[in-house]
């Protein structure tokens, strides 16, 4: 048995917002109390460990649907095990993996090796498979046999899906399947070089850019198709104001539409890249302060219903190139939740209540994962973090560093994450015992 004291459980999926006691036995939630004498009656019950979470937040532990771990085939940048090392650092309990791996994720064989490895680490790890055969835009995987096989979704992550009867087709599949279709929104063919918005980032380093109308152009189609076909639709990684407005807009129409907004898109702006160069770089591109400020409001009113990290390790050798050559994206497992606490909780822009909703509980709900809650019964997956602590970003456990982050003082620090009631992270930076 595993008691948290002291702390403040915060709960969105039961509405609980209190300092109680958070009571674990056999792996699952047993009571969630703020009577003294019920926590004493489960120290008497038999071996109990403590810990003591005075001054922290416990939280269902965070759920992160976009992911990448490059295993298999790009394994000198992140796998498997590192790739859950940095998560359970970060205060994950689960996570979905992208299937832009080499090969792909589009066959069993492919499929299986991801989940099995999966299965050796402490984070629990789930993973897409491809909407088309290599990624190449041309073929539909077989999704209901990759399905029965453990995907829990499908996306192309990485490869835009261009060809418009292709994805209805896929969208049709994904519904009967009830699992999510997760896209990425970049038209290539409106993109000079990838990676930086453009407007002043591309001036200043003299290249095309990433023009906001890639990303706008293919969400505003594939909202139709998704109220044609009823499909849960994840727009990820939105970047725009007028993607905003797109998706706002839609579900007000009654689409079963989500939306991503990554912690560096919410953060930051063109600026970044141009200050961190390569390190800002990523897909789709940082873009101005009018766009900051309407993902927040999207966020804010529920038009994003989800954070996601869009975690992109890359190697210091890869980030060292030019800027039209370097690859994008950016680590983010292990400063998604500072950033949260920084840019939105001590803002104002959202409650703590609202940033775990966003964090665990929404991502939990589009992939049908058992997460995101402190219910009786429910996996004991836990994190305790601290939104008061200012701690400086260094020393990851991600295998790669490329983070425009690094450095910064950020607010928020992770104690404790639990898996199925067994502390698989400690900081040993609180105060409690166990």
């Amino acid at each position: 048995m595993l008691i948290i004291k002291n702390g403040t459980i915060v709960d969105p999926s039961n509405k609980i917002e209190k300092k109680a006691c958070l009571i674990i036995e056999d792996g699952k939630i047993k009571a969630i109390s703020d009577d003294a004498a019920i926590a004493e009656e489960a120290r008497k019950s038999g071996k109990c460990e403590e810990i003591d979470a005075a001054g922290c937040i416990v939280a269902p532990a965070l759920v992160d649907v976009h992911v990448h771990f490059r295993d298999p085939g790009f394994t000198y940048k992140e796998d498997i095990h590192t790739g859950a090392r940095a998560a359970l650092k970060g205060g994950f309990g689960s996570v979905v993996l992208m299937a832009n791996t080499k090969p792909p994720v589009d066959n069993e064989e492919t499929l299986g090796y991801v989940i099995e490895k999966g299965k050796t680490t402490d984070l629990k790890i789930y993973t897409c498979a491809t909407v088309s055969k290599g990624m190449k835009g041309q073929a539909l995987t077989d999704m209901e046999a990759l399905h029965s096989k453990g995907a829990v979704g499908f996306t192309d992550d990485g490869a835009p899906l261009m060809d418009k009867e292709l994805l209805t087709r896929a969208m049709r599949k994904a519904a009967a399947l009830d699992v999510p279709i997760s896209l990425h929104e970049e038209n290539p063919a409106m993109i000079t070089n990838n990676g930086i918005n453009r407007g002043k980032a591309s001036k200043y380093f003299g290249i095309g850019g990433s023009p906001r109308e890639a990303e706008i152009s293919l969400i505003e189609r594939d909202l139709e198709i998704t109220l044609e076909t009823g499909a849960s639709l994840n727009i990820q990684h939105i970047s725009t104001k007028e993607s905003v407005e797109l998706v706002r807009r839609a579900k007000k129409r009654g689409a079963n539409i989500h939306a991503e907004a990554t912690p560096h898109h919410f953060s930051l702006t063109e600026e970044a890249a141009i200050k961190y160069g390569t390190l800002a770089k990523m897909n789709p591109p940082l873009r101005e302060e009018a766009d900051r400020l309407a993902i927040i409001e999207g966020l804010k009113d529920g038009t994003i219903d989800i954070i996601a990290t869009d975690h992109a390790p890359h190697s210091a050798e890869e980030k060292a190139k030019p800027i039209t050559e370097a690859p994008s994206g950016i680590i983010g497992l292990e400063t998604a939740l500072p950033l949260a606490i920084t840019n939105l909780l001590d803002t104002g822009a959202l409650t703590i209540s609202e940033i775990i909703e966003k964090m665990s509980l929404n991502p939990a709900r589009l992939y049908h994962l058992n997460a995101g809650t402190l219910s009786i019964g429910a996996p004991a997956d836990v994190v305790v973090f601290d939104v008061s602590a200012l701690r400086e970003v260094k020393g990851y456990a991600s295998r790669s560093s490329n983070s425009p982050f690094t450095g910064e003082k950020l607010k928020g620090e992770v104690k404790y994450t639990i898996i199925n009631g067994t502390v698989v992270y400690d900081s040993f930076g609180c105060s409690a015992q166990l």
